[in-house]
């Protein structure tokens, strides 16, 4: 197993003790987190439904990006809410559109506009329901609650008043008009996906009689195999930073190491606190999808960035807004995903490597270990994956590898 990989069998077992474990304060992420959607959920609803976004009010720097920390991290940590992607807007969305981006958030907020009032009800319904009950992050309620609005719109179009009027020949036609306007497979199989978790939802609330979303089909979503750097490239782009030793250079040294010693999400890195990393374990705490926190080790090259970066590298950044995060961007504020995407993307480049993504170096880092011999169960909680079906497409791209290698090399291949 490469030697920047850590052990993750020994953080499974630590995992295990600790899961649903209270914080300091006696309550579950998942329970200080739904006290406030309690409060703000009909003004939340709304603003859901509209998919509108502030910028975010983390570090604005040109290196710090426009992303946003999860919304497990969000929700977890009041002080971080501003600076993550908020939604705002409500019954009359303001939007000032920018982009192809901003274009789609426009396009559903005039939508949510126009539906009848019953179904503009139940959207703002089902959005405090993804968010309090379902316990989804922001991104997953903006995504689902932009089907909805696009499927009733849809429906309102061909005369129906309310979500009782939703009928299997509906949600049909509504996926087949997504397919006609260019949407992928991965994309229609998301949108029936909301469907059907729209329409039982209205069922168990009375809006339905029948579930017609019970009988809907979706297309298998075809799953291109993840891009995947060698170990020699994965060396080559980790340790790229290390001939720098300001403030700026420190730190991305510590994002890249972390980054493919540890396998974590892009924002769950972004999300990180000081008080996540137990140095003396090297191990970092993270929430991750759904509210759900996890150990997860890191090896001694990791430790080494994270020593330089402490203690030469964070004091030169730090500044007001630097709070307990534990990576900062130029200005001094959190760092953000979008600032981390660059600097991965510009060591790459200036490394001859191909186009690499924070996400490229979480799919090295499972296929490198499975390629180590580590378990698959192992692999999956160390990438916080619900479904074991998530992680065994790693096995395949190890195989793919096994059988390049092999029709190189044997001699009847």
């Amino acid at each position: 197993m490469p030697a920047r990989l850590p052990d993750i069998d020994a953080a499974r077992r630590r995992n295990e003790s600790s899961r649903g474990a209270p914080d300091t304060d006696g309550l579950t992420h998942a329970e200080r987190r739904l006290p406030r959607l309690g409060v703000d959920a009909s003004a939340r609803a709304g603003r859901a439904s509209a998919g509108v976004e502030e910028p975010p009010r983390g570090d604005d720097s040109a290196e710090g990006g426009s992303g946003g920390l999860s919304g497990a991290r969000k929700a977890r940590r009041p002080a971080a809410r501003g600076d993550a992607t908020r939604r705002t807007g409500g019954g009359a969305a303001r939007v000032a559109g920018r982009g192809r981006a901003d274009a789609a958030v426009v396009g559903t907020a005039e939508m949510h506009e126009r539906l009848p009032t019953a179904m503009r009800d139940a959207v703002d319904d089902f959005a405090r329901y993804l968010a309090a009950e379902r316990n989804r992050s922001v991104h997953t309620v903006r995504a689902y609650v932009g089907d909805i609005v696009s499927l009733l719109d849809h429906a309102a179009s061909g005369g129906a008043d309310a979500p009782a009027d939703l009928t299997l020949t509906v949600l049909r036609g509504w996926l087949a008009r997504r397919r006609a306007a260019g949407d992928a497979r991965t994309s229609l199989a998301r949108h029936a996906a909301s469907a059907r978790t729209f329409t039982a939802w209205a069922k168990r609330e009375g809006l339905l009689e029948a579930d017609p979303g019970q009988r809907l089909a979706s297309p298998k979503a075809h799953r291109d195999l993840p891009t995947v750097l060698r170990t020699d490239q994965a060396e080559t782009l980790v340790t790229s930073p290390a001939g720098r030793l300001d403030g700026v250079g420190l730190r991305d040294r510590a994002v890249l190491e972390l980054l493919y010693g540890t396998g974590i999400r892009v924002s769950e890195l972004c999300g990180l606190d000081l008080g996540d990393v137990d140095r003396m374990r090297r191990v970092v705490r993270v929430v991750g999808k759904g509210d759900k926190e996890r150990s997860v080790p890191y090896g001694l090259p990791a430790d080494q960035a994270l020593t330089e970066w402490l203690r030469h590298g964070r004091p030169a950044l730090e500044g007001p807004q630097s709070g307990p995060a534990l990576l900062l961007g130029a200005r001094g504020g959190r760092l953000q995903p979008g600032a981390a995407r660059r600097i991965v993307d510009g060591y790459a480049r200036a490394a001859g490597l191909p186009h690499t993504s924070p996400h490229d170096l979480r799919h090295s880092a499972a296929t490198h270990l499975l390629e180590g011999g580590a378990d698959l169960r192992s692999v999956q909680e160390l990438l916080g994956h619900a479904s074991l079906s998530s992680t065994q497409i790693y096995t395949h791209v190890s195989i793919d590898r096994l059988r390049a290698a092999y029709e190189q090399a044997h001699p009847r291949a």
